[in-house]
């Protein structure tokens, strides 16, 4: 494949130009961590801002607010981590989803810098393989040019997904508070038609990858398993997206949850194979770099961070 070169990098040799001897931008967060012979590389794409009636509109102030307090949290608001996971595998160099890019929230979007302080050029990304097609996973596929972040990679997303968000009627059904989120994602699968590979829940999606139905957060969400003789590590996307409450609580509906209830019953039986097969796991919402495990804690659970 011939070397991508775009509108984009034009303009970014013409910023690098005029920027030459100025301050250096401060340093993004960043975590590392091997796996077998993969080594795994967490990206920030900055963080949400969420108010919490947003994140659990049908839970009691006095029964939500006590356990974030609890763990120091604010009770007004979730400020949630945007992690990217990027996988150096042999000769492949896989992103887990795009970020928000430069349209969605003013605190994110910073996966360029994030890329570019981490030495890593978007045009040696060989595959992007999406959880699911929410904004802040999606959006940033794409430039301000309509220009693909990853010009050389291949993409991939599962078949449910790619379905929902394509279906004739699914503007129609989405309330309208989140009918931007549907225009988004048709916009930019319009742009990712031609480029697509689709997958089904259970598959093999890249060598050593299985594609696990988590369905519930949106209709074709998929978490990733990768697996190296006994052992994985699991991408879990937004299957479990809060730090206290998704382990703590999961049973509780979420107002992120397009599904609620599924998405509950999912979270519940993820938490319960991660806890059983002792997976590492990374969380594109836990705490950067949302690297770590799931224990049991009594009746409940637990995220305890790699250290």
């Amino acid at each position: 494949m011939e070397p991508f070169f775009s509108r984009r990098d034009f303009l970014r040799l013409c910023a690098a130009a005029g920027m030459a001897g100025t301050i250096a931008p401060r340093a993004l967060a960043m975590g590392k961590t091997q796996f077998g012979a993969r080594e795994i590389t967490v990206l920030s794409d900055g963080n949400l801002s969420l108010p919490a009636s947003f994140m659990f509109p049908q839970i009691p102030k006095q029964d939500l607010e006590p356990l974030l307090s609890a763990y120091g949290l604010p009770t007004d608001m979730f400020l949630p981590d945007c992690n990217l996971t990027l996988v150096r595998d042999g000769e492949r160099l896989i992103i887990f989803d795009a970020g928000s890019g430069a349209n969605f929230q003013p605190t994110a979007g910073k996966l360029a810098d994030s890329l570019a302080e981490a030495g890593i050029d978007p045009a040696d990304v060989t595959d992007v393989v999406f959880t699911h097609a929410h904004p802040d996973h999606l959006w940033g596929v794409v430039d301000d040019f309509d220009e693909f972040t990853f010009g050389n990679a291949n993409h991939h997303m599962s078949r449910a997904e790619w379905d929902y968000w394509r279906a004739p009627d699914t503007m129609e059904k989405t309330p309208e508070e989140r009918k931007s989120f549907v225009a988004g994602a048709q916009k930019r699968f319009e742009l990712l038609a031609d480029r697509i590979t689709l997958f089904d829940f259970g598959a093999e999606v890249l060598a050593g990858i299985e594609a696990i139905d988590t369905s519930g957060h949106t209709p074709g969400h998929v978490s990733f398993a990768l697996h190296d003789g006994s052992q994985s590590l699991v991408i879990i996307g937004d299957a479990i997206s809060q730090s206290v409450v998704s382990f703590q609580r999961p049973d509780w509906h979420s107002g992120s949850d397009q599904d609620p209830p599924k998405a509950a019953s999912t979270r519940l039986s993820l938490l319960d194979r991660l806890a059983a097969d002792g997976s590492s796991i990374i969380g594109f919402h836990l705490p950067h770099p949302g690297i770590g495990a799931v224990e049991r804690d009594g009746g409940a659970y637990r995220f305890v961070a790699q250290d």
